[in-house]
């Protein structure tokens, strides 16, 4: 198919940019690059643009044929979110319902949409399943909720067929080490923590001890952003084919603390990691766990990386070969 990719130069776009490109889609990348970096979509129909320009959408859908989109660019830092609500609604929100707009009227009826977990606030279970209550505590989750909402009314009205995957703590890197996590500023644990395996940190800030969790410290599922990957190119399979729209968990089932993370880095590199305690993230929630039974049994999606030191592993190999990120590629 001919696949539009909406911040595919960020993170998760990337990789599943690389995914798509096996798989032998013909794909276009839209990013302004504000997040994103140019290097990792290298050999990819990079268009340098924005979701907010209903004219640039339109000429691309046009121009490229688009058959379905993938839709990554947002804004995604919860405690940016707090700060800055009014940023998070404009690129969440207001944005989105432009790219909705432009696909509806070019009669593009297939969108795999990347949501979050953030969507479920202080998870009432452990694992959160997609039936839990939706009531985000930071304006991050809020955005992806009504972007969620408007999909399900776009579905309604205008056709529009989608797949909403609600995903946790997207962490490691391709296994070919030439591609990883690179942001700035960076506030994701994982690369944060081997920061300061590598020297480039003194030690790491822990944001709240007194989690109501067994060490204090918040609890997340990591899940490998090439598992990520394949789940939204099933997704985007899956509507090819004609199913109907759905919304899915996406996670390894399992919960790591802040701590249990940082034991597990000094075991894979070899390094002292040091901390610092500081007070609370505002927004942050205490547990957050999926429960992805769902994906694996209505799309067959298998995660390959089902251990936190096989995720760490993979994300030690690029920060430690690339510890620039890609200003290091050249």
């Amino acid at each position: 198919m001919n696949i539009l990719v909406t911040g595919g130069a960020g993170y998760i776009g990337s990789h599943t940019v690389r995914e798509l490109v096996r798989k032998k889609h013909h794909v276009t990348v839209l990013d302004n690059l504000s997040r994103g970096h140019g290097a990792s979509v290298r050999g990819v129909n990079l268009v340098r643009g924005d979701t907010g320009d209903a004219k640039l959408l339109g000429e691309l859908i046009a121009g490229e044929g688009i058959q379905a989109v993938l839709h990554f660019a947002a804004s995604s830092q919860v405690g940016e979110s707090v700060r800055c609500p009014s940023e998070y609604y404009h690129n969440n929100v207001v944005k989105g319902l432009t790219l909705l707009n432009a696909l509806a009227g070019a009669g593009v009826m297939k969108l795999v949409f990347s949501s979050s977990a953030a969507v479920y606030g202080n998870s009432q279970e452990a694992p959160i399943l997609e039936g839990h209550p939706t009531s985000p505590t930071n304006p991050y989750g809020a955005t992806k909720l009504a972007l969620e909402g408007a999909l399900r009314w776009y579905g309604g009205a205008y056709g529009l067929r989608t797949i909403s995957l609600r995903y946790f703590n997207a962490a490691g890197a391709d296994p070919a080490g030439d591609m990883g996590e690179d942001h700035d500023p960076e506030t994701h644990l994982i690369p944060l923590v081997l920061r300061v395996a590598l020297g480039l940190a003194p030690h790491l800030n822990i944001f709240g001890a007194d989690y109501p969790t067994p060490d204090g410290t918040c609890i997340r599922d990591y899940i490998h952003v090439n598992d990520l990957a394949s789940a939204h190119v099933l997704a985007l399979e899956a509507l090819d084919a004609g199913t109907s729209s759905a919304v899915y968990n996406l996670g390894n089932g399992n919960g790591y603390s802040v701590l249990e993370v940082i034991r597990a880095a000094e075991a894979v590199t070899g390094r002292s990691i040091p901390v610092r305690y500081a007070v609370r993230r505002p927004g942050d929630p205490a547990v957050l766990v999926a429960g992805a039974a769902k994906i694996k049994r209505e799309l067959g999606w298998q995660p390959r990386f089902t251990s936190l030191e096989a995720i760490l592993e993979t994300a030690w190999r690029w920060h430690s070969s690339f510890p620039r990120g890609f200003a290091g590629l050249g």
